[in-house]
């Protein structure tokens, strides 16, 4: 029977496997060079685009055409004000949140997990050189991340849309 320690030790433990975890993920979240600026860098899984407008007119024409899809908007969350709020900084960056259930819980029907990237999460962050992007976490890598084999249609589908849905704020 293996014996785990209790009390203070126990929580050091754990606290040392948890600074162990996230370290690693930390790290990797590193740009590879120090010339890149952290709002240029990206993580794996992320598409991005550049948009061709400014912060709040990309998020309007992102929910205008999420409306026009027909697609459910459930929130926007404003980050750079949610930061302010904590006394941090942070530049311009907003965050939606939207989806199609019939569409989205084919993932969740296949692994429960995905529910942690559903419904569908699209940034909209403005860079130190005053550029905006629009970012999301691209299909394939979650359907790679919860080994999801057996949805590559509602994928295939979520991807495009998606895309269409960026695509909306380029010229």
């Amino acid at each position: 029977m293996t014996r785990y320690p209790t009390g203070a030790p126990r929580r050091m433990a754990l606290a040392l496997a948890a600074a162990a975890v996230f370290g690693s993920v930390f790290a990797a979240a590193v740009p590879a060079s120090a010339a890149q600026p952290a709002a240029t860098a990206t993580a794996a899984g992320v598409i991005r685009v550049k948009s061709a407008y400014g912060l709040d007119e990309t998020v309007t024409r992102l929910k205008a055409d999420i409306a026009s899809k027909g697609i459910r908007f459930f929130d926007e969350i404003d980050q750079s004000q949610l930061a302010e709020g904590a006394g941090l900084p942070l530049g311009p960056s907003k965050l939606l949140l939207f989806g199609n259930p019939p569409l989205g819980v084919q993932f969740l029907t296949s692994n429960p997990y995905a529910g942690l990237d559903w419904p569908v999460r699209m940034l909209v962050v403005q860079d130190e050189a005053g550029q905006v992007w629009v970012a999301w976490t691209d299909f394939a890598w979650m359907a790679d991340r919860y080994g999801v084999t057996d949805r590559d249609a509602a994928f295939r589908m979520a991807s495009e849309v998606s895309a269409s849905i960026a695509g909306s704020a380029q010229k």
